[in-house]
């Protein structure tokens, strides 16, 4: 009787963790029921008290200030680029890459910082020019980016592709 109901409890966790973190959106702007979205992508991503070295050493102590190990691959824009960020998600600042995926029509410089998350030390810290690829979803009447998706082919937007908006009903 307790296997079956172990086996119970473990699929109904597999499926609230699948639903609240595999769910997307089949197009940009889209409704998101993911209210929390924007902030998270704010606070991991463009934060205004970022190293401004490319040192090791200096960026180790920055992670470990923050308790921030948990992510492999972390990746931080500029304070300043907000608006051109949030733009990606706009057809003047964006195009669709696919489902709510969007691609910016400029390119961006940020830093990627890779981490052994095991003993939460930095493996690796580059400066990158590329096009951001963000996911972007409605929060509060208007489309913002809730992820940011990794671009390692350094991918360019399509000029025939679709400008970053709600698809029309």
């Amino acid at each position: 009787m307790v296997p079956v109901r172990v086996f119970f409890i473990s699929a109904a966790w597999f499926l609230l963790v699948h639903q609240t973190f595999a769910q997307h959106n089949n197009a940009p702007c889209l409704p998101s029921c993911w209210n929390n979205g924007y902030n998270i992508f704010v606070r991991r991503h463009i934060r205004s008290d970022i190293p401004n070295s490319l040192d090791q050493n200096v960026w180790d102590d920055y992670i470990k200030s923050k308790n921030d190990c948990d992510r492999h691959t972390q990746s931080f824009l500029q304070a300043d680029d907000l608006r051109r960020v949030i733009a990606v998600c706009t057809p003047r600042g964006g195009v669709i890459y696919r489902r709510n995926l969007c691609i910016s029509r400029q390119s961006f410089t940020f830093v990627t910082v890779r981490i052994d998350t095991s003993t939460c030390s930095i493996r690796s810290v580059q400066e990158e020019t590329k096009h951001l690829i963000l996911a972007c979803d409605k929060l509060n009447k208007q489309c913002l980016p809730v992820h940011f998706e990794g671009n390692p082919d350094n991918l360019r937007p399509n000029n025939n592709a679709k400008a970053c908006q709600a698809p029309k009903t």
